[in-house]
């Protein structure tokens, strides 16, 4: 129980609630991501208190700048390990959470820790974003989208906006450099439909900063978005 104890002594300060439940999901969480570890590269941090401070509570983080409400869909672009997008699900168990990455052994550590967790409300997606973020079944379909350092923000737009319906919202899980990225995506957030509604700035405990950069969809994305991924990376937005 280390990694709970830590991150419900550390929550308290953020006004964060680790209910019983969450807390014996992310307990789960917590040792099966070792497990996994072992296996395949989920996460260089390893040990209790950074898993519990730098994973758990970081994502939990989100609960501060989004309404989730029940019923709600949100997709979690590139989510690795399965963050943000796992700990959402466990926190939020009547909101529907889909986990996207293009690495399929990430996905099968990731859907094996969701089904010990006994969390319900998750959907695994093996593709690429850019081919997933052309299909009907995903395109525009949901209230939240989120990446958690997973590119440079202008790229990332390019890669998490076509999943966002209409007066949703991307939330970007940042480091502190944030708003020097922001001033680069001008041309992005104007090409793809999207408006900074906000950005929101923590202090984990032992210091480190993070960013969380609220995106708010205010139109249609063109269908010529998302480009080929090579067209993203040599020409980005």
């Amino acid at each position: 129980m280390a990694i709970i104890e830590i991150l419900k002594k550390c929550a308290t300060d953020y006004d964060i609630v680790i209910s019983d439940d969450l807390a014996e999901k992310l307990e789960i969480y917590g040792r099966l991501l070792k497990e996994w570890n072992e296996k395949i590269n989920l996460t260089a941090i390893k040990d209790d208190e950074g898993i519990a401070i730098k994973h758990f509570l970081d994502c939990l983080l989100v609960s501060k700048v989004a309404d989730f409400k029940d019923g709600m869909n949100v997709i979690d672009v590139g989510t690795g390990a399965g963050f943000p997008g796992l700990v959402i699900a466990a926190a939020y168990p009547n909101v529907n959470v889909t986990l996207l990455d293009s690495t399929g052994k990430k996905l099968k550590a990731v859907e094996n820790m969701a089904e010990e967790m006994g969390i319900k409300n998750v959907k695994i997606v093996h593709s690429r974003a850019e081919d997933a973020g052309k299909m009907p079944e995903f395109r525009e379909q949901y209230d939240f989208a989120t990446a958690r350092a997973v590119a440079e923000l202008r790229v990332l737009l390019e890669y998490t906006l076509p999943f966002v319906k209409k007066n949703g919202s991307f939330l970007s899980l940042k480091a502190a450099i944030a708003k020097e990225e922001i001033d680069g995506a001008t041309k992005a957030l104007q090409a793809l439909g999207g408006k900074v509604d906000g950005l929101n700035e923590f202090t984990l405990p032992g210091g480190d900063k993070r960013v969380i950069i609220n995106i708010k969809k205010i139109s249609q994305t063109s269908p010529k978005y998302p480009r080929p991924s090579a067209q993203i990376a040599k020409k980005p937005l």
